[in-house]
Parts: C-alpha cells; structure tokens; sequence
C-alpha cells in the first residue's frame, strides 16, 4: 500500500495568497472527532473541501450510478440513479446556499454524502432491510443513519460534526415551513442520536440539523426529487401524461419547481436565521409530494416488482449471508467481497477489528452497500437466475 505523503504550501506563499485573496489560511470551524494535522485547513483545501474530496474519494462513492432513484430494472440511462439526485440536491441547495450567504462547501459536504448508505432498490430495498433487522435485532434501519456509519464508522474518513449531523438530518421524507437549526453539542451528543435512530422507529422525525447548510440541504432533498422522478415516470410509461399533475403556484416539472421554489426560499430567508418559504409554497410542494406517492411511488404497477421478486431476495441472500458469517465460511463472498474490501480500503486508516461486530450489522452493511446489479449479480452467483427481466431501451 502506497504511504501518503501530505505536502503544503510553503508559508511565504500561503501568506502572498492570502493576502491578495483576502483569506486567512488557518481558518478552520470544523469539529472532528481526531485533531489530526492533515484534516486541518489549509488555503486551497479548506476544512469542508477536504470533507467533500474525502466522500466523493470513498470506496462506496461510485455505487451511487447504479443505485435506484424510483424506477428499477431499466436498460434507460435516461431514468435517474441516486448519483444524479445527490448532485441535484448540491447544486440546488448550492444556489441557494450562495445567495444567503451560507458556506457552500459545507453544504456540497453534505449533499454529497447524505445517501452514500442507501440501499439498492431505493426505499423499496430500506423497508424490506430495515423489517429483516429489525426481526433480528430489534434495531431499526434507516439509510440516514447507515450513511453516517459509511462515512463514519465502517470507513473512519474523520469528517467533521456540520457534514456528519447534516447527513444524519436530511430526512428528505418530512418537510416543514421553516427548518430553525438545532444545537448539538458535540461528538458525544451526535453519537447519542444515531443510537436514538436504531432504538426508536420515531426519532429520525424528530432530527432537526444544527447549522442552516443542512437546513437548506433538507428541504432541497424534495426539491431535487418531486419534479425529477414525475419526468422519470412519464419516460417508463408510469403516468400516462402530464395531466396527472395540477399546474400549481410552484410548476408541474423539474426545472419550474426548482426555480420557483429557490426564489421563493430565498426571498422569505434572506437575512434570518432559519429558512423558509411562504404558505403559498409550501402548501403547493407538500401536496405536489403527495400527489407522487398516489401516482407514482406506491401505485400497484410501480410495487408489484417490488413485493413478489424483491423481497423474496433480500429475505434469502440476508439469512445465507448471516449463516456463511456465523459459521466463518471465508469462501462466501461476505469475506471476500465485503470483510476483506473494508480491510484493504482501511489499511491507511486507525480503525477497530471490523470482524468482531455484530453479525446482523455485518450483513446489514454488506446489502446496504450494494447497487441494484450488485445484488442481482449476487443472487444469481448464490442460488442462481431469480428470473428477473430488465426493461430494454427497445421494445
């Protein structure tokens, strides 16, 4: 493994460009849990910078192309992943984020990562993981929660308290009128609220994130998702046409949404400290959810895949990849494929015996890394075709 080696700016330089760029090159709000030299500031990497380049650089990273938005089983590059809404979301909430005058590294930090440990097949495959861990455990999933132990714990990346609280708060499930950041106040009190989440089904409802960045990246979460996955639904034939829709204050599509909800954020924003919209708007973007999940995510065509050939999987790949971890069978791929990769992905990092934990999480862990063909792929190696046919771009 190739030792990194962390070079600077030489303090003459560093104080040139500071001084010509106004900057101050120490500057650094980041709370970590580690004060370590090379995850401190610098002037052309700031804190939230190095917390971003550390996600989009994690081994889990690239799986987001081929997790699932919405729609599952379609050879249509068209349709979106879960790659394409967490760019969305950054560079939303970016916009707004700019014109409030918020740190805009902070909340790409955040967006970014805020579904690095999402399941494959969407919220589909969290359900039907979250019920198996639960019947074993009686602990909950959320993918909110497991994208705070990617980047956390099962990866130690040292982020800082802002982008790991503003992961852990996205919840883009829930929206109100105002967003007022919570206090937090510190690594212990963070670590106290994820355990909260796997204890008690209600208490991600009652995160709230501790800095506006994540404020803004919570509600852009729905902004980013509500006109995307109508656009993606009419493309698999999902909704008949865009009369399914009412042309309300806020649009019927991706990009009238967007916009008229960012105007409307940061007129109603501006100069406070808590973000908002108006009645108007809001009204307007909670019944426009609405009317996807009776359209679009919980119609009978849109489950029916879903509920007699998925979750039939996960029960059965669960409970052999549980057996082959409690009877140390190195040869499945669990070792191989997913204990090993950690190891070797952890080799330049402090990190505990990841073997050691909780079978359950293990295997929780391993699922909820996979992409949709991932899963597939090992199905199909562990007990062969499930009979499963992809949606072609012709036909």
């Amino acid at each position: 493994m190739e030792k990194l080696n962390y070079e600077r700016l030489s303090p003459a330089v560093e104080d040139k460009i500071s001084k010509k760029l106004g900057l101050d090159p120490h500057e650094d709000k980041a709370i970590r849990r580690f004060d370590r030299p090379k995850d401190r500031a610098s002037l052309w990497r700031s804190a939230f910078i190095k917390d971003i380049e550390k996600i989009m650089h994690s081994p889990y990273y690239n799986r987001y192309t081929d997790k699932t938005q919405v729609f599952s089983l379609y050879k249509n590059d068209d349709i979106s992943h879960r790659a394409f809404h967490v760019q969305l979301v950054s560079r939303i909430a970016r916009n707004i984020g700019k014109m409030l005058s918020l740190d805009c590294e902070l909340i790409e930090a955040i967006a970014l990562g805020h579904d690095i440990g999402h399941t494959p097949f969407g919220h589909a495959g969290e359900r039907f993981l979250n019920a198996l861990y639960h019947r074993e455990t009686g602990r909950y999933f959320n993918h909110n929660v497991q994208s705070v132990r990617v980047l956390d714990k099962i990866f130690p990346l040292n982020l800082s308290l802002q982008t790991l609280d503003g992961i852990l708060c996205h919840n883009g499930e829930a929206e109100f009128m105002e967003y007022r950041p919570a206090p937090i106040k510190d690594f212990a009190d963070f670590d106290r609220r994820c355990e909260e989440c796997y204890r008690d089904q209600k208490a991600i409802k009652r995160l709230v994130p501790n800095t506006l960045e994540g404020c803004v990246v919570r509600i852009c979460d729905i902004i980013a998702y509500v006109g995307k996955d109508r656009q993606d639904a009419l493309k698999t034939n999902a909704i008949s046409s865009e009369e399914s829709f009412d042309d309300s204050v806020i649009g019927k599509f991706n990009a009238t949404i967007i916009n008229n909800m960012t105007v409307n954020i940061v007129e109603n924003s501006f100069g406070k400290g808590f973000i908002c919209m108006d009645r108007e708007h809001f009204d307007a973007l909670s019944k426009a959810k609405r009317d996807n999940y009776s359209s679009i995510y919980l119609t009978d065509s849109n489950n029916e895949i879903y509920q007699t050939k998925i979750a039939p999987m996960f029960e059965r790949l669960y409970y052999r990849l549980l057996e082959d971890l409690k009877s140390k069978n190195r040869r499945s791929p669990i070792f191989s494929h997913h204990i090993e990769f950690i190891k070797n992905a952890n080799k330049v990092r402090e990190s505990g015996d990841y073997e050691a934990e909780e079978p359950n999480q293990i295997v929780v862990d391993y699922i909820a890394s996979m992409t949709d063909d991932y899963f597939i792929d090992l199905y199909t190696h562990l007990f062969g075709d499930p009979g499963l046919s992809y949606i072609p771009y012709f036909g």
